[in-house]
Formats: C-alpha cells, structure tokens, sequence
C-alpha cells in the first residue's frame, strides 16, 4: 500500500544522544525497509532501550522518526507509529478478537490461524500463540516502525523460519525500520541487514554473519 501523505511516507528511525539506565551516548539510524538486530548480554539493557524508543521509560536524548520527533507528539501517539512488541505480551479482554477491534487481521493463515481464533479465551493461548498473536495485533494497528524485543523466543524452529519470513516481508514491503533483539546468530544472519551488541555502556557493531 502506498502512503497517503507525506506524513505515512517511509522514515528513517533514528536515536541520538540517548542515555537509560547504563546505557549512554547511543545514536544509531534505522533506514526504512532495514532490520537492526541488537543482541547482549541478559541483563545488559537491550529491553530497556526499546522501551526507551516507545517512550515507556524515562531517558535523556532524542528518538525520530524522519520528521517525526518523539518529544514532539503525545505518547500515545507515538506508541501507535512506533509500535513496541514485548517479550511477554500484554492481555486486557477475555477474548482475542477483543484486542482487534477492526476484525480478523490479514494474515492469520500465515502464521497457523483460522478465523475461529478471535472468538478464543485469552487464557487458553500457549505462549508461542500468544507470541504470533501479538505480532498481528501490532501490525493491525498500521504502524510506521517496529521494536521487536525477541518476538520468536517461543517459537519452534517450523514456526520461526515462518514468522521470520513474513516479518522480513512486512519490512520490505512497507519500508518500516525494525528494531529486532535476538540472541540467535542463525536468526541474525537470516534476517538482519546491521547488527549491534551492548558492550558494557555503548554499543558496537558487528558482522551480522
């Protein structure tokens, strides 16, 4: 689909200066249609970055996207352009097609669901549906950029090379930067175009192979 305005049209992501918890002076840019794997050492920071990204934590320093600043719109709105999708997702109805408001999303046969799935009980997902769930729930909300925090953690190997290819797919199609933490080389190498590693309280680049 083709933007509408000027202000859908594909955008860079791009942090500067930013500083939360031990991290400090990173700046890095996402071009649109580009995947960034970041990857680190448990504990090391990577969650509270995306969180600082999607403006869900306090931080120092700027996020944009293209013309869009993060400190310039309501928090809100900012959550709906640059879409966060946590390892563990967040549930607050009892059925899955409460979360959708607009319907079925696309997709569904994609990733392994037929239509019955929005009239699901929330408590009967597995974690790995749960997973794949979420993804489409974002992705239903048309945004203009991801932060995946390891969105196949739960995954089978099957399912993963699956998710991998549709995601990969989304990003080219729409030109979103995607911000994707892994701990897999395999899956970095599969999907990433850069890669970044916390190293102590900076990042570094490295090969994505």
């Amino acid at each position: 689909m083709k933007p509408d305005t000027q202000a859908d049209a594909p955008a860079a992501l791009r942090a500067q200066a930013l500083s939360v918890g031990a991290l400090s002076a990173i700046d890095f840019t996402i071009e649109p249609g580009c995947i960034l794997a970041l990857s680190g050492p448990s504990g090391s920071g990577k969650s509270r970055l995306l969180r600082a990204l999607a403006d869900l934590d306090p931080h120092d320093g700027s996020v944009a996207l293209g013309e869009l600043t993060q400190t310039g719109v309501t928090g809100h709105r900012w959550r709906q352009t640059v879409m966060m999708v946590p390892a563990d997702s967040q549930w607050w109805a009892d059925t899955v097609g409460e979360h959708f408001p607009a319907g079925a999303p696309n997709d569904l046969d994609t990733l392994g669901f037929g239509p019955e799935v929005m009239d699901w009980q929330v408590s009967r997902l597995s974690s790995g549906e749960k997973q794949r769930l979420a993804l489409l729930r974002a992705v239903a909300h048309q945004p203009r950029a991801l932060l995946l925090d390891e969105p196949t953690a739960n995954l089978d190997p099957d399912t993963t090379a699956i998710v991998e290819a549709w995601l990969t797919g989304l990003a080219r199609h729409h030109r979103w930067p995607v911000l994707w933490v892994a701990h897999d080389p395999a899956q970095i190498q599969r999907v990433a175009n850069a890669h970044l590693r916390i190293a102590g309280k900076q990042l570094e680049a490295v090969p994505c192979s």
